[in-house]
């Protein structure tokens, strides 16, 4: 109520949103911005916070999601004028950290782990279990870029070419980004954009974090002991779907673990 009376001073309020797991388009609790939007509407605009935190703890996903993702928070604070600090727990990688990255400052534990600035695409082949089953692989395209490295063909140099410059131009976007963002604070390190991780005070000696802090010591630290805090959180589903959505979700959980398991956790 304070708040809202006038001369009287509050206290100062920060909004916080959590941002846990893979980032794509689909799946059980995938961090996308469709699902997003009105979460950072509330925290950027709703009682008008002195801050908004951040979070983070993402082993990444869609380059695209994390872009409109990191452009949506960008957005908002530059409309609002609200500083967004951004906490990493157990990783903030690839699509995690340009998440982290849109924030104005980057706080990490000790043991976090922080970068991959890089892009990935992996899949399997299968042709040769077919052929030994006497299955006959029949794909017909108008186009003769339609079916590029189609898993039940053999790869060919011609798609794995066209392949690595996506690949590439992905990297430059992802690379044009942390630059933009982190600029003089970045150290002349050869491996910051290979897909190389660092850990806690190491981030912070090549510029990727601002310092080793946790969310509720380093917000007192800024606004005072009154702070009080606002979270805000991704809603899921009491109860799954049935069918196809239970065994989209399933998969989806493979998948999360498996990009966890890429960095130890």
């Amino acid at each position: 109520m304070k708040r809202w009376i006038p001369f009287v001073k509050s206290d100062p309020v920060v909004s916080v949103v959590r941002l846990q797991g893979t980032i794509g388009m689909g799946g059980r609790g995938a961090l996308n911005d469709s699902g997003l939007r009105s979460l950072f509407e509330k925290a950027f605009r709703k009682g008008k916070p002195d801050a908004v935190a951040l979070e983070i703890n993402s082993p990444g996903g869609s380059p695209v999601q994390s872009s409109l993702i990191g452009s949506r928070i960008r957005r908002l604070a530059d409309e609002t004028g609200v500083p967004v600090f951004a906490f990493v727990e157990d990783v903030a990688a690839s699509g995690g950290y340009w998440l982290a990255s849109a924030a104005d400052e980057i706080y990490a534990d000790s043991s976090s782990i922080l970068g991959s600035i890089g892009v990935i695409s992996s899949g399997f082949g299968a042709q040769v279990f077919l052929a030994r089953q006497g299955i006959e692989r029949r794909v017909h395209t108008a186009g003769k870029s339609k079916s590029m490295l189609d898993p039940f063909r053999p790869e060919t140099e011609e798609d794995i070419a066209r392949l690595n410059r996506l690949l590439g131009q992905l990297h430059d976007n992802f690379i044009n980004h942390v630059r933009s963002r982190r600029g003089d604070k970045l150290a002349a390190d050869p491996d910051l954009f290979t897909g190389e991780v660092w850990i806690g005070e190491s981030a912070v000696r090549v510029g990727l974090a601002d310092g080793v802090g946790h969310l509720l010591p380093v917000m007192k630290e800024r606004f005072g002991d009154k702070v009080k805090f606002r979270r805000f959180e991704m809603r899921k589903p009491l109860f799954l779907r049935f069918g196809a959505q239970m065994t989209q979700d399933a998969i989806a959980g493979i998948e999360e673990r498996a990009d966890f398991a890429r960095f130890g956790l």
